[in-house]
């Protein structure tokens, strides 16, 4: 009888022990996967590889446009199952000459009753466009805020690289929406900025000679 009792206490404590040991490992792989998208950048940003940009602001160089050459550039959005936002773009496509500027509008959605916190996250294919592709002013360069029902629109200004190689015809720029968890109390006025810089940013681009605004638009969808 007491050697009964010894051994299903021992198997107890052998199913305790698989129990913990199996939740350490669970938790360590779902840290492990979550620490992997912002390493995952980290990487990509330094080799380029994915076509990963620099999330920060680009000067405009003044130089020739090469009116010779269209490149097409496409725009596509995709939202996130863990933010209730929408992101459509004006315009699916246009066409831009190397050495040009140009200006297209985003339009975020927070289809939810609640405040909520979010970043766009581009992408560039070819991946070897990517440093030709210069982003004057963008959304993606900081984290947004939607209060709920809110709807904003917010420009994109970008210019492509006169040195942009022969064989790329076509650019595409995905942006990615993902949720950020941040505290109400503590965010800052990230839309006021924004409208600042675009002040100033219109400022220097209304003298640039070869700046071109969008003239006609069409509704963009959600991917």
């Amino acid at each position: 009888m007491r050697g009964d009792m010894d051994s299903r206490e021992q198997n107890q404590v052998g199913v305790r022990r698989t129990v913990i040991r199996t939740l350490a490992v669970l938790v360590g792989m779902f840290a492990f996967a979550f620490a992997l998208v912002p390493l995952y950048d980290v990487f990509c940003q330094i080799t380029g590889i994915n076509g990963k940009v620099d999330a920060t602001a680009q000067s405009i160089v003044h130089e020739e446009v090469d009116e010779s050459r269209y490149v097409n550039v496409q725009f596509i959005t995709r939202g996130s199952a863990g933010l209730p936002w929408q992101m459509s773009v004006e315009m699916r496509q246009m066409s831009v000459h190397p050495g040009q500027t140009a200006e297209v509008d985003f339009t975020f959605t927070n289809n939810s009753s609640s405040e909520s916190w979010g970043r766009a996250v581009p992408s560039v294919s070819p991946s070897n466009a990517t440093r030709h592709l210069r982003k004057v002013s963008c959304f993606c360069f900081e984290e947004q805020r939607l209060q709920g029902d809110e709807r904003l629109t917010i420009p994109l200004v970008f210019q492509l690289a006169r040195d942009l190689p022969e064989e790329i015809n076509t650019i595409t720029l995905v942006y990615t929406l993902y949720p950020v968890d941040r505290a109400v109390q503590n965010a800052s006025m990230t839309n006021t900025r924004n409208a600042s810089q675009m002040n100033n940013l219109h400022y220097e681009l209304n003298n640039h000679p070869h700046y071109e605004l969008k003239n006609n638009k069409a509704a963009g969808e959600t991917i």
